[in-house]
């Protein structure tokens, strides 16, 4: 995957310090740096790994104006005037800072345990291609037990129709009619155990993936963490207090368009009231997004942004437009 794709970026004004004036531009942000681009002049002003930044803080210039400020190495860089706001800028630099420092500290532990070689890769492919079938058995296992669901419900239906064509008889039966009382008692015996089968089935489903995200709800400019977790049955987004925000049903989803490899939206649609609908961007994205298309086939949407992910298997049915965190 391009190191150079552009996750979002930001209007905003950076502070030259050897010119000793705000520059007004755009911030950028890659799966792996951060970019400020003057506005005027098209110059690279600011171009850092996010590996080399120890820290990202709200602050105040001249105890007034809310600004950024990110601790590169010993250079401290400041932004402000941050569009839409400064939380949305702050909550999705922050993220991705994490999440890199995490996947490094990673990826230096194993490089210090063994060498890169081609075997090592080639276990990295196998664990990938098990883990997928894994995922894929979870979900026809979850589908047979649908099946099983519906058949039981066919038997129910059988039976209370059973019952009903009993109790029909029995009003039609004279009273004198020995054996009416006890036609249609067995079959009441079988209810119970259908419903207690379903429950059953809901309390062993198992977790597919889990991630941490950044949430939008519809087009709010808020955003908030998170975690997406993707079950056979459904997805589900939690606060960052393990709050439960929004569960979604497989079958109650109508669309997931993927706007770009780390960005992708749910949306539930209702006639006569606003669809439900959540933004959600992640540095972990690509690793569910297989899971997503697989589960969701005949839903999931590749934008023209995401299509270098897939390899242009699918093109945009609909412009979407620019991402609602850009101005």
């Amino acid at each position: 995957m391009s190191e150079d794709i552009r996750i979002h970026s930001w209007p905003c004004s950076y502070y030259l310090d050897t010119k000793k004036q705000w520059i007004s531009g755009r911030l950028s942000l890659t799966p792996v740096a951060i970019k400020f681009t003057a506005d005027k002049t098209g110059e690279l002003l600011v171009d850092f790994h996010l590996s080399s930044v120890s820290e990202i803080k709200k602050e105040s210039s001249n105890l007034i104006f809310s600004s950024l400020t990110i601790l590169e190495k010993t250079t401290k860089h400041w932004f402000s005037s941050l569009q839409p706001n400064r939380n949305v800028v702050f909550n999705i630099l922050e993220h991705f800072w994490r999440e890199q420092l995490l996947s490094s500290r990673g990826a230096g532990a194993e490089a210090a345990a063994l060498p890169s070689t081609k075997g090592k890769e080639l276990t990295g492919l196998l664990t990938g291609s098990q883990k997928r079938l894994e995922d894929t058995a979870k979900v026809l296992h979850h589908q047979g037990e649908q099946f099983d669901n519906i058949m039981r419900g066919l038997h129910k239906i059988e039976g209370d129709m059973d019952v009903a064509d009993r109790l029909l008889t029995e009003l039609e039966s004279p009273s004198w009619w020995p054996f009416s009382s006890k036609l249609w008692k067995a079959p009441l015996e079988s209810k119970p155990k259908a419903t207690a089968a379903v429950s059953d089935s809901k309390n062993q489903e198992g977790i597919m993936a889990r991630i941490p995200v950044i949430i939008t709800h519809r087009t709010d400019s808020n955003v908030k963490p998170g975690k997406l977790t993707l079950f056979a049955s459904g997805l589900e987004i939690t606060d960052c207090n393990s709050q439960v925000v929004h569960r979604f049903e497989a079958k109650e989803v109508d669309d997931i368009r993927v706007h770009t490899p780390y960005e992708i939206s749910v949306r539930q649609r209702f006639i006569g009231k606003p669809d439900t609908s959540y933004r959600l961007l992640s540095a972990k994205m690509p690793e569910v997004i297989p899971i997503l298309e697989m589960q969701f086939s005949k839903k999931i949407q590749f934008l023209e942004d995401a299509l270098g992910f897939v390899g242009a298997r699918k093109s945009p049915q609909v412009d979407l437009g620019t991402s609602i965190w850009q101005a």
